[in-house]
């Protein structure tokens, strides 16, 4: 039996993972990570209204192509549990400037969201881990790069290249 997975992983279900989301812009993708976070029952569907408040108040971008758009102070009361998703946008996504190409959402109850941020920004700013987020090709490669035991670990990419050099 797989062991749990720790670090921002242990937040995130398998179904609240999406590699090939498109957004006309910055309000379209923190809405459907919002529809992402509410699908996975861990917030009510007005904490969207306060990741978007969140966003026009200041940016979630991070750079390395990612942004973690969560929601603000009020919106914690809508949050049944802490929770992650994670949207790939192959295309890139204006956010106001800067493209971002993967969005971690964030749902936290009371201060929850402080000490996530902190795993995410250990993760995140590993340029060969934020790489190799953003080229995901399966849920178990996004999975495995959020857990701290398995980053550097191959991801499905990595086993198709060998398999192509052996090949």
């Amino acid at each position: 039996m797989a062991e749990p997975a720790a670090g921002p992983a242990r937040l995130l279900d398998p179904a609240a993972i999406r590699l090939d989301a498109r957004a006309a812009d910055r309000d379209e993708a923190v809405r459907l990570c919002g529809r992402m976070l509410v699908d996975a029952g861990a917030v009510e569907p007005g904490y969207v209204d306060a990741m978007l408040e969140r966003e026009r108040s200041i940016s979630t971008h991070l750079g390395e192509g990612v942004a973690i758009p969560h929601g603000t102070a009020a919106g914690r009361d809508l949050v049944h549990r802490d929770a992650l998703a994670v949207v790939r946008f192959p295309d890139g996504v204006d956010w106001d400037g800067p493209a971002v190409t993967v969005c971690i959402a964030i749902a936290a109850r009371g201060d929850g969201h402080i000490g996530i941020l902190a795993e995410l920004a250990e993760v995140l700013l590993d340029p060969d881990r934020a790489r190799a987020l953003r080229g995901a090709a399966a849920p178990e490669d996004v999975l495995r790069l959020l857990d701290p035991a398995g980053a550097g670990a191959t991801t499905e990419d990595d086993r198709l290249e060998e398999q192509e050099q052996t090949g």
